[in-house]
This record gives C-alpha cells, structure tokens and sequence, in this order.
C-alpha cells in the first residue's frame, strides 16, 4: 500500500510545499514556507539553508534551457516549415532533410544527457 503524505500549505501566501521547505517553530513562524519567513523578516537567510539563493535560481533556470532548447528548436522549426518552407523551391527540401533528422536526433541527444543533467542539478539543489 502506498501512503501518500499531505502537502501543507503556507499561511502566507497559501501555497502547498514539501515538509522540508517549511521553518520549523511555533508562534507566528508556524507553517511559514522559507520564502515567507526570510521575505517578512521572521528567520534570517543564513538560517535557512534550503532557501534558493536568487544565483542559485538563475543557474536552476540556465540548466532547464539548455536542456529543453533543442525540442523547442524542433518545434518552431516544424511549426516554420509547416507555415513557411514549403513555397521555396530547393530549401524546403534542405529544411525537411535537416528538420528529420535534428527530429530523430533531439530523443537521443535528451536521453544521452540525462545523467549529467542530473548530476548538475544535483550539485545545484541545497
């Protein structure tokens, strides 16, 4: 059987967080997500060591883009030939070659990355 544990929610901003993103305390630090706590002053930023530092998220999000860019590449690329680049004589041809096989390569160039997309988001979360 499988025990699914609740997600609290914030009393601040009423968002449903993991168990290990809340401060722990009582008073007015009950049920307070980090986020909350360092933004209304109630712990300091050195005391929350699970707290996204603002570099820390820039690199989260640096990591994502570089990992889903080329299917987003893929797309627009299908979506501009399926728009535009069939009217043109010999590029259409070019395009679709190239569109096919970037398609047929993006799943395997995704999967052979995974683990050191993983390791990297590893060292990136606190």
């Amino acid at each position: 059987m499988v025990v699914l544990r609740d997600m609290p929610a914030c009393r601040i901003c009423t968002q449903n967080y993991p168990l290990d993103q809340f401060v722990s305390g009582n008073g007015p630090r009950y049920q307070v997500c980090v986020r909350c706590a360092v933004d209304n002053d109630l712990v300091d930023r050195e005391d929350t060591p699970q707290l996204y530092s603002d570099d820390l998220v820039k690199e989260r999000i640096s990591l994502f883009s570089r990992r889903y860019r080329m299917w987003i590449f893929v797309f627009f690329g299908w979506f501009l030939y399926l728009t535009l680049g069939r009217g043109i004589e010999l590029w259409s041809s070019v395009f679709l070659v190239v569109l096919i096989v970037s398609t047929l390569a993006t799943p395997v160039m995704h999967y052979l990355a995974s683990a050191r997309f993983n390791a990297e988001l590893a060292k990136l979360t606190p």
